[in-house]
């Protein structure tokens, strides 16, 4: 009896199903915004640093500028309004915990609703900060109001920190809890499962176009500085805007 071995040609394996959550803006403002942030936080003690920590900063107001003006006029999936709804929903969430009648505690607690409300609620607080901790980042560097207003600024800054660290840890938790990388969807756009993409054009020349101005305005105030932004802080200069020179 004749038998046959078994095939040993190579199988071509299926790829997965993906769909697009998050288009190539949201994606580059994200890591932009992470970027300034990190470093205007590392470079924020020491006058060696000073031009560039304010230049960071100026670029985390403008990167806040560009979401706001997105999440308005934008693509559906990128509407601030979306963002809004999922915190909204906290105080229905919240009312959640007082069982009915006759039920256990916590029977009608939607857990997978309150992580997705954690991670709104740390971007949306994340957001909302930029403005004080920008403006009186500006105020303190142009020597208005006093230790004070430099004690707020440090204040804003430690608590803008700890959120971030706070919504890493969300990430980090989720992603071991739900065994799926939840940070991929920002570095690739995509995840895996079927069905119509949620983002329908990934608009790849408007993040270039993004990165392209950052960019721009990072070579400009360099040009600009006297020194260059990692070099001590001329006498005269640190009460003003770092792209002014003294003839202005």
């Amino acid at each position: 009896m004749q038998t046959t071995a078994p095939s040993t040609a190579p199988t071509r394996s299926t790829p997965l199903a993906t769909r697009r959550v998050t288009d190539a803006p949201t994606r580059m403002f994200h890591w932009l915004f992470a970027l300034c942030f990190v470093g205007a936080y590392a470079t924020a003690d020491g006058e060696r640093w000073r031009l560039l920590h304010v230049t960071l900063g100026y670029t985390l107001a403008g990167l806040l500028g560009f979401r706001v003006l997105y999440g308005l006029v934008g693509p559906q999936h990128a509407r601030l309004s979306l963002l809004w709804r999922k915190v909204n929903g906290l105080p229905k969430w919240l009312r959640s915990f007082k069982p009915a009648a006759g039920q256990a505690p916590l029977a009608d607690v939607n857990w997978r609703q309150g992580q997705n409300l954690a991670m709104a609620g740390a971007v949306v607080l994340l957001m909302a900060l930029v403005l004080p901790l920008t403006l009186s980042g500006y105020a303190t560097y142009n020597e208005w109001g006093g230790e004070w207003l430099e004690e707020v600024h440090e204040f804003v800054g430690e608590f803008f920190l700890w959120t971030v660290l706070a919504h890493l840890a969300l990430l980090l938790g989720l992603s071991l809890l739900r065994r799926k990388n939840q940070a991929l969807p920002m570095l690739t756009g995509r995840i895996e499962g079927n069905g119509p993409d949620f983002a329908k054009r990934n608009h790849v020349w408007l993040a270039g176009l993004l990165l392209v101005a950052v960019l721009g305005y990072w070579a400009w105030e360099w040009q600009q500085a006297p020194i260059g932004l990692s070099g001590p802080a001329a006498s005269g200069w640190t009460d003003r805007h770092p792209g002014h020179d003294e003839d202005d």
